[in-house]
């Protein structure tokens, strides 16, 4: 990493702040999509029952 000098912390905190929400968006995604995964494998399953 290069010398930021007296401008280290504001380079490390625009870092923490891009990078902190974006994580998030993406553990949230995964999670959902494995929800809504789950919920149309069991609605298929209804349905292969139902006829």
């Amino acid at each position: 990493m290069p010398e930021l000098g007296k401008y280290a912390l504001t380079v490390v905190l625009s870092y923490i702040g891009t990078l902190g929400p974006l994580a998030v968006l993406t553990i949230w995604t995964l999670w959902r999509g494995a929800k809504v995964k789950a919920a149309l494998a069991a609605q298929e399953e209804r349905m292969k029952k139902n006829g």
